[in-house]
Formats: C-alpha cells, structure tokens, sequence
C-alpha cells in the first residue's frame, strides 16, 4: 500500500518542487539517531537549499510518531508504505502483459539459479521500463490475471517443485508488490534538481526509478552497506519460510531456498541503483571498495566522511567530573545488529572485576520490542551485576556523556558511527568492534593520525571476554584514559567537523544540480 499525503508543516506545499529530493527509507523523520540525525544535521546545515522528504516504510500503523521537527527549508513531506495484506482474490480474465511477465519470470528464474550479473540486470532493466511506462497495468495484470496465475505455477512447477507452494506464491508476490508501490510513488514524488537517496535497497529503485523517468542527476550516500546489512536481517528473519530440503537447484546450501531469492533481489536492485548513480559516496575507503566489489563504477565512487558539530560536544567537556566516572555506556538503538546482549555480558564481567561500575544502555526500545524484552531479562537475570546494568530507553547524549568514563559499541555492522565522534569530541574514550571504519576513528588512519594515539580500543565481534579487559585497562588506567581522551579530542577536531562535511555536500549538491526549468 501506498500514499503520499502531506503533513502539517509551516512551509509544506503540496507538489512543490525543491533542490533535493532526500529518498529515506525506515529512517527520518521517524527513527532517531545514526542516518536520521545525519539527514537531520544535512538540512538544518544547509539552510540555503530547499528538500523534500519521501519517507518510504514498511506499515503505517508501525511508523510512530515524528522524532524530528522539520527544518523551515523542508517544503515538501510524503510516505509511501510497502506491506499489505494478503488478501485472496480469484484471478480475472485478463490477458496481460506478455513482455512483463516475460521479464519477470527471468528475473526470478535468475534470482533462482545464480545467473550472471549481466542476465539478471538485463532482465531487472525491462522489468524497470515496463513500470516506469505503465505501473497501474503492472500491478494489476501480475497480481490478479490469470495469465499470472498461469506463469507463477510454471515457474514453480520448472524450478521449485519439491518447495511448499504456499510459500513459493506468496514470496514472489511479496517481492513484486513493493516494486508496483514504488513504480506508483515514482509518478508522485515533485520534482527536484538533485536526488539523494542514503540507500540502495527500496529507496534506491525508487531512485532508480525517478532517474530513468525524469532524467534528475542521482546522488547515493551509503552509511552502511545495505545489501551486506539486509543480508544479515534476512539470515536472522523468522518471518521467510525455511525449507530445509535443499536440493541442486540452490547455490548455497548453507542458505534456504526462499532466504536466497529475497537476498539476491536486495542484490541485484543495488547493482542497478549503483548503475543509475551519477555520484556514489561512502563514508570511508573500506566501504568504497565494498562499493565497488558490488558493482559500483568507480569513477563515480567518493568517500566523504562525516562530521559533528563540535562546539555543542567540546562544551560537555567543562561539565565532566574531575575523576574517571565508573559508567560504562552504549548509546544506540536496542536492536541486534547493535549486539547489545554482548554489551550486557561484557558488562557483567566488568561489573564482577569493579563493583562500583554502572553500565547504560540508551537507545530507543520500539524497533525491536521482543529483542529488547530479551535484552531487559538478560540484564536482570543471575551473574552478580545487582541492577547495575540499566536499559535507559531514549536519552539525550548532551546528558549522557558527561557522566561515563567509557562508550562502548559492540554493533556487528556499523558505518562510521557518529556516537564515537561525538564522544570523542565530549571527552570519552570508546571501545569498538572492528565494523566500519571504527578502527580509523579510534587508531587513525593516515602516519600524521596515527601518531596522535590511540583513542580508546578496538576488539572483535561478539567477544565479551576482550571488550571487557579493554574497558578494565582504561578504567584501571587514569594516564591510559587521559591519552585516549586526548587523542579523541585532536583526532575529531583535526578531521571530523560539521562544517567540513556540510561544506563538501554543498559542493556536491552545486557539481550536480540539473539546470532549472
């Protein structure tokens, strides 16, 4: 399902166009932190331009209320919701369209057998200019024809015949659906001289989409590599059927059969978003060679790195204990990718070393209510740590800063996390998975980075033993913590500013903005 309406803002017009077309999914202006604050930060930064906003998430009863008040330069909001119902509907006598279903059934027969990069983006290619042409004719005839009806059970009877055919139907309509509600939005958005879409994956064929129809210069920014993110979402899903009877007519055997279709559509829309780009940036050299191994033209590639506004966090400093606080925090949203559950076991063990020390955890609940329940339980189940180790929910990190001694990130994937950033430029020392370009930010990156220290410490994935001997060593250490602090402080101020960044997406937004009409 999909609609765009318009929300009450003191500058929203409806339909009107603006410099950039920010296309957000499951991010601002509804989810705080990580990419939201970012996009938040980029329009309020540039006050100059005007954006539109076109929200894209999964349901309207899910989406919560606005986490952000919207800039005065924001002239346009919309959303556009992909899930729907499943609904039986018998199939009516329509002939449909030959060449779509045609170009659908190679893209799922590709999805299917691992077919070539240049099979599958040709077969994805026509699909695209069939709805970019006629969406609402799309839809209909692949959800409701018998002509449909007649190509999935071919497919199936070709290709998957030992699977559950319940499964198989509702997967590939489930897959298709999302694609017609994009196709629609496309004819909706107004019009802008720059998009910008900080994804791939669904905003990215909507991107994709806009691009082949309007001709708009397209800019990606990647915090995180979606395919590699969605990938890991998709392996931990309960809501995919498993199929454990893998047969040859899977490349992977280590992956069921309907986990392996939605992960290669995530992959394969992508590559063609990358294709589409004029620009392509990331925010560190790693993920711009992931970019590249993913299919991203590396002309096109860029690395711009993120900033903070560091006079709001360099004046946490003066607000700062003169001793070491015994606070350890992890400020991020409670969902796995986050791992906060080895934050907790890691915290346990430091508890048992130093019973003074706290450990926080303060990130918003909603986005996964049963993973933060078993987050909570754990927390407050046998192992010595006395209440010690709190769930905060949402707090303000100008609050939060100034009373830990160290921040802690044990996420599984990450970009380049603003939170150590903003820490450092508050005075905190940060323990970090070595995701993202965390080990950049904490050791340094080029000789003249390097020599400024070390600013905290990097340790492995899900390894509690390791994360917590690396936070004992800086609690332990007052001269060890002050160094690490310091070189937080001069690694931020040096590289990593607000205005550096804002100044480099101006200069972007300028170099591609299509001539006005």
């Amino acid at each position: 399902m999909s609609g765009a309406r318009e929300l009450p803002h003191p500058t929203l017009e409806a339909g009107g166009s603006a410099d950039v077309a920010l296309l957000l999914e499951g991010t601002y202006p509804y989810v705080r932190g990580g990419v939201s604050a970012w996009v938040h930060h980029l329009v309020r930064g540039l006050p100059e331009l005007t954006f539109s906003i076109v929200f894209i998430g999964g349901s309207r009863e899910r989406r919560g209320d606005r986490a952000y008040e919207l800039p005065p330069n924001v002239v346009h909001l919309e959303e556009h919701f992909l899930e729907t119902p499943r609904v039986s509907e018998a199939p009516r006598d329509l002939p449909g369209d030959a060449g779509f279903f045609a170009a659908s059934a190679a893209l799922h027969d590709g999805f299917r057998a691992g077919a070539g990069t240049a099979t599958l983006s040709a077969a994805l290619d026509t699909v695209v200019e069939h709805l970019v042409a006629n969406p609402e004719r799309c839809r209909r005839d692949f959800l409701y024809s018998r002509s449909a009806w007649k190509e999935i059970t071919e497919r199936y009877a070709a290709g998957a015949p030992t699977r559950s055919f319940l499964e198989y139907f509702w997967t590939v309509r489930s897959m298709h659906a999302p694609l017609f509600a994009l196709a629609a939005a496309a004819a909706r958005v107004p019009p802008a001289r720059v998009l910008h879409v900080v994804s791939t994956g669904f905003a990215g064929f909507l991107a994709t989409l806009l691009r082949r129809r309007r001709g708009s210069p397209l800019i990606i920014t990647e915090h995180g590599i979606y395919t590699k993110e969605r990938r890991i979402e998709l392996l931990q899903a309960d809501w995919i059927f498993d199929d454990e009877r893998l047969g040859p007519d899977t490349s992977d055997v280590s992956v069921g059969y309907f986990r392996q279709l939605w992960i290669g559509l995530f992959e394969r829309i992508g590559r063609m978003t990358y294709e589409a780009a004029d620009s392509i940036v990331s925010l560190y050299e790693g993920n711009r060679q992931r970019q590249i191994a993913d299919g991203a033209p590396p002309a096109r590639t860029s690395v711009l790195p993120n900033g903070i506004a560091l006079e709001r966090f360099r004046a946490l400093r003066a607000r700062r204990p003169a001793e070491i606080p015994p606070v350890i925090a992890l400020i991020g949203r409670v969902v796995p990718i986050k791992d906060i559950r080895t934050f907790i076991r890691a915290a346990r063990l430091v508890i048992a070393r130093r019973p003074e020390v706290e450990a926080w955890i303060a990130g918003p609940e909603e986005e996964e209510p049963d993973y933060a329940a078993e987050c909570r339980e754990l927390a407050a189940g046998p192992g010595g740590s006395q209440g010690r180790i709190k769930l905060l929910g949402f707090q303000r990190v100008d609050e939060i800063f100034p009373r830990i001694g160290v921040n802690v990130l044990t996420s599984i994937s990450e970009a380049q996390p603003l939170v150590v950033l903003e820490g450092f430029a508050a005075g905190v020392p940060c323990v970090a998975t070595d995701v993202g370009c965390c080990r950049e930010l904490i050791e340094g990156t080029t000789p003249d980075d390097r020599a400024l220290g070390a600013a905290g410490a990097i340790v492995q994935i899900a390894d509690p033993e390791a994360t917590a001997a690396r936070i004992i060593e800086l609690l332990d250490d007052p001269a060890r913590w002050r160094a690490a602090q310091q070189a937080g402080i001069a690694r931020v101020e040096r590289l990593y500013t607000e205005e550096l960044m804002l100044q480099r997406y101006r200069d972007l937004y300028r170099a591609s903005f299509a001539p006005e009409s």
